[in-house]
């Protein structure tokens, strides 16, 4: 039995190993499917008809085909069939049909979620850690209607960004 790689389960060369090129060339077949990975879609079960060599996919909950038993795999096309790499923890793949990124966590693809601990521009902050709650206006002697309708509208808009704890 070959060897492979711990993370990506790449073929691995033996001292005296007969036709070496045949297991060079599937860790590369693997590595260009991986690599800076784009994917055409993500959820996808079923294998296109007719796909382009280099083409990819991120393989649904339920694959069907060529594809069964590859649940989440990446799936590249290659001139030599089909090449499968099982996802690892944190592997991002940018999906063509959406222009947004992929990536593994937990075992499951969130697709289209950016996370940090802040969001800068132009390198100042903008967005930070959700903050607690804030009460909406109540009470008070006069009571001033379209202040606290402004209040309540920044407040909700707030909540709805996540900015605050609703």
């Amino acid at each position: 039995m070959t060897e492979q790689s711990a993370r990506w389960g790449f073929p691995l060369l033996q001292a005296g190993q007969a036709q070496k090129e045949l297991f060079h060339n599937e860790a590369l077949a693997r590595i260009d499917v991986i690599a800076q990975a784009v994917a055409e879609a993500a959820g996808v079960d079923t294998p296109p008809g007719d796909p382009a060599p280099g083409a990819c996919w991120v393989i649904g909950d339920s694959p069907a085909g060529e594809w069964s038993g590859r649940a989440r795999h990446l799936a590249g096309w290659t001139e030599g069939g089909w090449r499968f790499v099982a996802p690892v923890e944190g592997m991002t793949v940018w999906l063509a049909d959406r222009g947004v990124p992929a990536r593994f966590l937990g075992g499951e693809w969130t697709v289209g979620e950016l996370r940090g601990d802040c969001l800068k521009v132009a390198g100042k902050q903008v967005v930070g850690a959700r903050r607690p709650a804030i009460p909406g206006p109540a009470g008070g002697a006069v009571i001033d209607v379209e202040a606290r309708t402004a209040i309540n509208a920044i407040l909700e808009t707030m909540r709805a960004h996540g900015a605050i704890e609703p």
